[in-house]
């Protein structure tokens, strides 16, 4: 029962921080990891709250990542939240969310789509985190779209008529500060990227070469079959096994259950038995 990503209010999450720690506990969790997207503001509160109910805690942060031209998500763990360089380097990501938003909006204005700024910014918590996730909420609270699958396929996403294409951090130059602050980089979701078999080969190769750590080899709803060959991709290139349900809100059928992701294959070096409290 451990989930080392899943989001809050502070990025694109609906509960707060607290709130997070609270379902993952009753939903049996032993060791949770809170990773908003490039923002480390809820830590303090889901750290607190989690030594209330003596439920296990480890820093976390979701980095946006540009590598090769492509958007890769990579997991900080188990680092020191209080690391300059690593601050520094959020911060820099963090900057290109609005501009990003004010194109988005004007493309899809030329759709006929009105008004995509001011609502995409409404329904975010925290508008220095606006995302593309606010601006599909937009779109299905308008009725354009029906979920939001529909509307990255539709809008949003990688080539779509609306997408943006942003320059995010550096891969090299995350796991550096990662790996200064003392954290672990873990590749997220590495099932969701429509990479081929040679791209996949690429990335693996020269995030481990950088000093990456893992890959998630769960990750959401996904299957056992992408279990299997993902723990198999993981033994092949010497990475650690890391798991999370990249929970967001209640009743979102994309993600998991928050706090109760599945064993992982046996043939998985865990990546939490390197954390400097080491598990069992």
């Amino acid at each position: 029962m451990i989930d080392l990503h899943c989001h809050s209010t502070v990025s694109d999450g609906r509960l707060s921080p607290a709130e997070v720690v609270r379902l993952a506990h009753a939903n049996g969790c032993t060791l949770l990891s809170l990773t908003d997207h490039d923002h480390t503001g809820g830590l303090a509160e889901a750290r607190a709250e989690a030594d209330l109910l003596s439920l296990r805690f480890v820093n976390g942060v979701e980095v946006s990542v540009t590598w090769r031209g492509r958007t890769i998500h990579i997991v900080g763990l188990d680092f020191d939240e209080r690391d300059e360089k690593l601050q520094n380097l959020l911060a820099d990501v963090r900057k290109g969310r609005l501009k990003r938003l004010e194109t988005i909006a004007e493309k899809l204005a030329k759709k006929g789509i009105h008004g995509a700024y001011e609502g995409a910014l409404a329904l975010a918590a925290n508008p220095e985190m606006v995302s593309r996730t606010h601006v599909a909420e937009f779109l299905i609270n308008q009725g354009h779209v029906r979920n939001k699958q529909q509307a990255f396929t539709k809008y949003l996403g990688d080539g779509k008529p609306c997408s943006v294409r942003h320059d995010w951090a550096d891969l090299g130059e995350c796991v550096a500060a990662l790996n200064g602050a003392g954290g672990m980089a873990v590749i997220a979701h590495p099932m969701r990227y429509d990479l081929s078999a040679t791209a996949k080969r690429n990335l693996f190769e020269e995030f481990k070469s950088l000093g990456g750590a893992g890959i998630e080899v769960h990750s959401g709803n996904c299957s056992k079959n992408d279990r299997l060959n993902y723990a198999l991709l993981a033994e092949r290139y010497g990475l650690l096994a890391s798991a999370g349900s990249d929970f967001h809100r209640l009743n979102d059928f994309s993600g998991g259950i928050l706090g109760a992701c599945p064993e992982l294959p046996e043939n998985c070096r865990p990546v939490w038995t390197q954390f400097r409290q080491t598990v069992s």
